[in-house]
């Protein structure tokens, strides 16, 4: 009997990093060590503020974050970029009132990526759906979606400050052979 094929290389590594994404306390800190691993950028992980008008929360976020009645979140689309590599898209629905002042204005005005922004806060991260994208043998194109997550931030002591949906890239399984910056 003829074991069975083990899988591409691709897709164990889209599993280990989804596994690390499910773990680790916010994307930034699991991208930030993924691409030091991969020696993807000594530039570090970047969040490239997306254009376009603010999208309001959904009454599913809105529950999940919390909010009463007349409680606003903001939104903040990005590209998390590490190098020349486009890792993942992001669109954080975050409540401005439970963040510092210095933290809102560091979302409203810098490429800084949201976890290392509200990291004093001491963020758990947990992860709500996982729907896989990429499934065939071939690599994936560095823009070709592998994979999205939906997660929520909370402070340790449980109050929810930040809903997340991410799409992950292609680009996130670059080594340093595919570094172009």
């Amino acid at each position: 009997m003829t074991p069975p094929a083990a899988p591409p290389a691709h897709a164990a590594l889209i599993a280990t990093l989804i596994e690390r994404l499910r773990a680790g306390p916010s994307a930034t800190a699991v991208l930030e060590a993924w691409c030091a691993e991969r020696g993807l950028s000594r530039a570090g992980l970047v969040a490239e503020r997306l254009p376009g008008p603010e999208t309001m929360a959904t009454e599913a976020q809105r529950r999940r974050l919390a909010l009463p009645a007349g409680e606003t979140a903001r939104h903040r689309r990005v590209r998390l970029v590490c190098g020349a590599h486009v890792l993942s898209l992001a669109d954080n629905w975050y409540v401005p009132a439970r963040l510092t002042p210095a933290m809102n204005h560091a979302l409203a005005t810098t490429d800084a990526p949201f976890g290392r922004v509200v990291h004093a806060l001491a963020p758990l991260r947990r992860t709500l759906a996982v729907q896989a994208v990429y499934d065939a043998p071939a690599p994936p194109a560095a823009d070709a979606p592998l994979f999205t997550i939906t997660a929520l931030l909370a402070t340790p002591d449980g109050v929810p400050f930040c809903a997340v949906e991410e799409i992950y890239l292609g680009a996130a399984l670059a080594g340093p052979s595919d570094e172009t910056a």
